[in-house]
């Protein structure tokens, strides 16, 4: 029986990608790579293993020669041999749960045994670790012990070079993501009434995520309303909409690790003065950053741009932050825009367009997904447009 839905990553480009690393890995003179993940940032190790940890943590580890293995804690021997596209596994109790059990009569593989079964078995190594973030002490110091002749190197970027550019097939998982996000909020314009609650409207979200196929939420979603909806980020309440109310609608759906998210306010009445203002200005900034994408073009460039945009318009003090981010296996991801990034757009790179705007009482958040081309840039989302007046 099968894991996956009917759009997904096949085995051969797990492999590739391992191979990909390889490559890297001898360009940077590194003998071995260890990426970590958790349940919640999983990016890193699934993207080599199509493993999703639950509690625990994981781990791949890649040998400059091109061969590769899933370190997993002890209670995820069976869960990860049934899901892992890689077949060389080994249990470290350093990948253990938070809860920190001793497990006295386990017997654990050892980061030794992970390197040598990668064909890596000399002492004084360079070693590289990404995720380097959410690699933990006791990991690190793991790492450290099994090898203290080796130099441990920060191996981030060569994580954002592989994942930065997508395939069709990640495309592919994206696009499938965005079209039930959308068809999720639908639903909750559909069923949303003075009276409910922001966490109900989360609960028509997910069913509508489920029934159409995603194997869970592409971010935690949120419904905002009114106060919270400056929060860049936060959570549902159990606050009750009222009429009037400008409520924000941010709803996401996973596709075998591929995270979507579409984002728009919505208004429970009709909308005026300085406040519809406010909105239709992060709209037209929205549609105006998305003018601007396009192979090639400097990162920064957008990002002053962005940020002028703003001032020249008169809301220098609604700035919160620049005009996209990266967006794949975790639906923000590196790189982002900003006028200090280094770097030009390429063809095939994902982001979302996500245009928020901030006032003392209330913001708002315009955001979807698009994939860079040549001369522009491919919407892989629903395209949004209008600002929704619902009537009671």
């Amino acid at each position: 029986m099968s894991n996956h839905g009917k759009i997904f990553i096949p085995d051969h480009e797990y492999k590739e990608r391992v191979a990909r690393a390889a490559k890297i890995l001898q360009r940077e003179k590194l003998d071995v790579m260890i990426v970590n993940s958790n349940e919640a940032d999983y990016a890193n190790a699934r993207y080599f293993s199509g493993f999703w940890p639950l509690f625990e943590r994981s781990g791949v580890a890649i040998s400059a020669s091109g061969d590769a293995a899933l370190m997993v804690g002890p209670e995820s021997r069976e869960f990860a041999a049934d899901r892992s596209r890689l077949e060389k596994i080994f249990v470290l109790k350093e990948y253990r749960e938070s809860a920190d059990p001793a497990y006295p009569e386990l017997k654990a593989d050892t980061y030794q045994d992970v390197f040598h079964a990668i064909g890596v078995n000399e002492k004084k190594l360079r070693i590289g670790v990404a995720s380097y973030l959410d690699t933990s002490v006791i990991i690190m110091d793991g790492i450290k012990a099994a090898f203290p002749e080796a130099e441990i190197v920060r191996a981030d970027h060569i994580m954002v070079e592989l994942r930065s550019i997508k395939s069709v097939n990640e495309i592919n998982c994206l696009r499938e993501g965005y079209r039930i996000a959308e068809l999720a909020t639908q639903q909750v314009i559909k069923e949303i009434q003075p009276g409910m609650t922001e966490l109900q409207m989360v609960g028509v979200a997910e069913r509508v995520v489920y029934e159409q196929g995603a194997e869970y939420e592409g971010l935690p979603m949120y419904v905002f309303s009114e106060a919270s909806t400056r929060h860049a980020i936060s959570r549902s309440s159990y606050r009750k909409f009222q009429k009037g109310d400008i409520v924000q609608l941010n709803l996401s759906a996973k596709i075998d690790g591929y995270s979507a998210a579409i984002g728009y306010p919505i208004v429970l009445g009709k909308l005026e003065g300085k406040r519809r203002d406010v909105v239709m200005f992060g709209l037209e900034a929205h549609k105006w950053t998305q003018q601007q994408v396009k192979s090639g073009v400097p990162a920064s460039q957008i990002a002053e741009n962005f940020y002028k945009y703003y001032v020249e318009n008169g809301y220098k003090d609604n700035f919160v932050y620049g005009p996209l981010h990266g967006t794949g296996m975790i639906e923000v991801e590196a790189p982002w825009v900003e006028t200090t990034s280094d770097y030009a757009l390429k063809p095939n790179m994902t982001f979302q367009i996500d245009t928020f705007i901030s006032t003392d009482t209330f913001g708002v958040r315009w955001e979807k997904g698009i994939a860079v081309t040549e001369d522009g840039c491919d919407v892989l989302s629903p395209e949004i447009g209008k600002l929704y007046e619902l009537e009671f």
